[in-house]
């Protein structure tokens, strides 16, 4: 008889048990890892993205580009995927995660970090929550429960969602117990009628205390790190702690060099090459000194991390953060100000790209003690540089900073026609729509254009320069002529005039470079620029009277040294006789005087550049004086102390008419002349400048009101361009001809953390890693 193998068969309700027991089993193990790290199930196009990120990789190994492409283009491309290695995780949210609204699916991993987090902050107070069909919204009194004793308790679990103006509960949203829910744990709530009911049968019911319990366990748990899976919790930890590290250094190190105007990338972007730039350098020699990096290093070369957070993609990108938190850190000091002034100015750069520089003006009373502060905030490329596409692209850039035109009380432009024309400039453009943005042409250009107008009364050579000419040309007949014009008594290249002539234009050079050093100042105001002004005409006029002599003296005692014989070269002129017509008189004899040399010289040509010199003072300088009739009993403090009651009040009510935009007035005349009565007798005797009368005010603005604005305002005012002529010796910096290619994005970011590089030093880093770790609201990661 053969015998026969029996095959047990289990019956349906064994294996719906050992089904049963085997899903429990592979849910307890389920994302156990994942829970430290994320594997990718391609490991070729692991192999392709982390040669891409490190150059580590086999360039003749055979990999399906096609299929890479087609499965991580939008991540690799759009996205900067190399962000997964930052946190442990990430979920693909529609919107910000803090919204119950956009919890569609909650994992043990989210409900761990949104438990962590806790419940959203709430919204404002003076929040206006949307309106239904009959009226009704979201209000704050629903966050408190009144009890029977009187008491009231905040309602912690009751959050608001602004994505779908309802109202979740958070413990039930993130421990449901079945689906038969309260709305509040489910799709929300939204019926503002019946909320109050509502919410009181909510917090009564069962299953609500149950969700509370475990809230409020998981709570305890996760701060005192006694989940469950606490080893893998603090593995978890400890890899964020590295990445949060690496990412510390890797700020740091870009801020630095940004700081410094060095560049970033060489030819390579591999670690341990030599050509592979500032950047990677610098994270080399971080490696011999610094754990972190030196084990980030031994990640990259055991090829245990996809990505290493060192590729230039990351660096633009914390260029660009640190830039706009710079930027920010800026507009508020701007906002808080209110009153500001544009200062613009325009230069190639070594693309041959036309770049106008943006300064904002203003008083800084952000901190205790107020001051004038010129902050650089962004290079623009002009394409159209007309007087209209000027103004345009300074429309765009204000309207994109959030700072309002009307609030512009000063303008600041060199003197070309585009800028400063009377018709079609930007300077006319801008007083159409604001007339108290008045124009100022920038003094130290005004002082050159001074110096221009001297000179061209003056028809008197470069010797050193015809010299230099005379010895290194490399034309026969040019060093000839560069010679003979040097040595020529004809001319006078080398004689006592020349000599004497530029010992003349020392002194006058000497002295309007020292006023254009001082206009050049952030914190100049229109009382030290008119003071200058002021001293300036003072020296012009005491040297016409008194400086010929002295000229003369140091001319014969350099002559002496030089071996030139110190004495006027005596020429014979022909004398020119004028075409008179019939109708005149007949010339006279002796009509025409020959005056002596030495006397020619100080009459037609010392006389006459002086001067030119004290008329060019006061024609380009005039709008500058006009201030004197605006705010001059504003800065001058003995007129201020000496004005009688009439004349104080005829010099408020002007400024109040010059300070007025058709119905809008910055301050009120009247108020202001009692002010500055009270004000005269307040003043402490010590103070002297116009500064100290701000720090004064700034501590009793609220007694002072139109004397702060108005002190405010004129301080607003801008003397010069320099700001914005410094920006460009950074942009020259920054944008060589090695970097041409530079985009405008990384030229702006570069910029300002090297023009506001001690607004710089003021950036969090703590901050700035969160913000960089959620700068996408698609891509929600976990954090610290």
């Amino acid at each position: 008889m053969s015998s026969k193998r029996i095959k047990k068969v289990k019956g349906g309700a064994e294996k719906l048990r050992d089904k049963k027991k085997q899903e429990e089993e592979r849910k307890s193990l389920a994302n156990s890892m994942l829970r430290y790290v994320t594997r990718s199930e391609t490991p070729k196009i692991d192999e392709v993205l982390e040669e891409n990120e490190n150059g580590d990789g086999n360039e003749n190994e055979n990999v399906n580009a096609e299929n890479v492409q087609n499965e991580n283009e939008d991540e690799v491309m759009k996205d900067n995927e190399e962000k997964e290695a930052f946190d442990v995780k990430e979920y693909l949210i529609e919107g910000d995660i803090n919204d119950p609204g956009n919890w569609e699916r909650v994992d043990n991993k989210l409900r761990d970090f949104l438990v962590d987090k806790g419940p959203i902050e709430r919204l404002p107070v003076d929040y206006h929550f949307p309106r239904d069909s009959i009226g009704r919204s979201f209000s704050h009194l629903s966050y408190t429960r009144r009890i029977a004793n009187g008491e009231k308790q905040d309602r912690r679990w009751l959050i608001y969602s602004t994505a779908k103006d309802k109202a979740f509960c958070f413990c039930c949203k993130l421990f449901p117990q079945d689906n038969t829910a309260y709305q509040l744990a489910t799709n929300g709530y939204n019926d503002w009628r019946n909320i109050s009911q509502t919410l009181k049968e909510h917090e009564r019911s069962h299953k609500h205390v149950i969700c509370m319990t475990q809230w409020m366990d998981l709570e305890v748990r996760l701060r005192t790190s006694q989940t469950i899976d606490k080893h893998i919790q603090e593995e978890i930890n400890k890899e964020k702690k590295h990445w949060r590290d690496v990412l510390l250094r890797t700020i740091a190190l870009v801020k630095g060099l940004a700081k410094k105007n060095i560049a970033f990338r060489g030819r390579s972007e591999k670690i341990h090459e030599d050509d592979n730039g500032n950047f990677l350098g610098m994270m080399e020699v971080f490696a011999d000194f610094d754990p972190v990096i030196k084990e980030h290093f031994r990640r990259i070369d055991k090829r245990e991390i996809r990505y290493h957070y060192l590729s230039h993609r990351i660096q633009d990108e914390l260029i660009k953060m640190l830039g706009t938190e710079v930027k920010k850190m800026i507009l508020e000091k701007i906002q808080c100000a209110k009153y500001f002034s544009v200062i613009l100015d325009t230069t190639p750069d070594c693309s041959n790209r036309e770049q106008m520089s943006l300064v904002i003006r203003c008083v800084d009373i952000s901190d205790t003690s107020p001051k004038i502060q010129e902050f650089f905030l962004s290079f623009l490329e002009v394409k159209d540089k007309t007087g209209e596409g000027l103004f345009e692209t300074l429309q765009d850039v204000l309207l994109n900073l959030g700072l309002s035109i009307d609030d512009i009380r000063g303008q600041g432009y060199d003197n070309g026609s585009n800028m400063k024309g009377k018709n079609k400039g930007v300077q006319k453009r801008l007083l159409e729509i604001n007339s108290r943005a008045v124009y100022t042409p920038c003094g130290c250009h005004s002082l050159n254009l001074l110096l221009t107008d001297i000179a061209s009364s003056s028809t008197i050579a470069i010797r050193d320069a015809l010299f230099h000419l005379a010895e290194n040309s490399d034309n026969p007949k040019t060093r000839s002529e560069a010679e003979s014009l040097a040595m020529s008594e004809v001319h006078g290249i080398g004689s006592f005039e020349f000599l004497f002539g530029m010992i003349i234009w020392y002194e006058l050079l000497f002295v309007v470079n020292k006023v254009s050093k001082i206009l050049q100042s952030e914190d100049m105001d229109i009382d030290i620029a008119l003071s200058q002004l002021e001293g300036l005409v003072a020296f012009l006029k005491n040297y016409r009277e008194t400086g010929f002599d002295a000229a003369k003296g140091e001319a014969e005692r350099i002559a002496i040294e030089m071996e030139v014989e110190p004495v006027f070269s005596v020429k014979a002129k022909r004398l020119r006789k004028r075409k008179r017509h019939h109708d005149e008189e007949p010339e006279i004899s002796g009509e025409d005087v020959i005056l002596a040399a030495e006397e020619n010289f100080r009459i037609n040509y010392f006389i006459k550049i002086v001067d030119q010199g004290l008329v060019s003072l006061e024609t380009r300088f005039d709008q500058l004086q006009s201030y004197e009739k605006t705010f001059g009993f504003l800065f001058d403090l003995k007129k201020l102390m000496l004005a009688n009651d009439d004349k104080l009040m005829a010099s408020c009510l002007n400024l109040e008419a010059s300070l007025k935009h058709g119905n809008h007035f910055d301050i009120d005349g009247n108020d202001l002349f009692l002010e500055l009565k009270l004000l005269k007798g307040a003043l402490p005797k010590e103070i002297k400048k116009v500064v100290e009368i701000l720090d004064y005010l700034k501590k009793l603005e609220s007694c002072y009101p139109n004397t702060w604005t108005a002190y405010r305002i004129m301080m607003t005012i801008p003397v010069s361009v320099a700001s914005a002529e410094r920006s460009f010796s950074k942009l020259k910096l920054i944008k060589s001809y090695l970097r041409s290619s530079m985009s405008q994005e990384r030229l702006n970011g570069l910029s300002i953390l090297s023009i506001e590089r001690r607004m710089a030093e003021k950036l969090d880093y703590t901050c700035l890693m969160n913000e960089f770790a959620g700068r996408n609201a698609r891509r929600i990661k976990f954090q610290n």
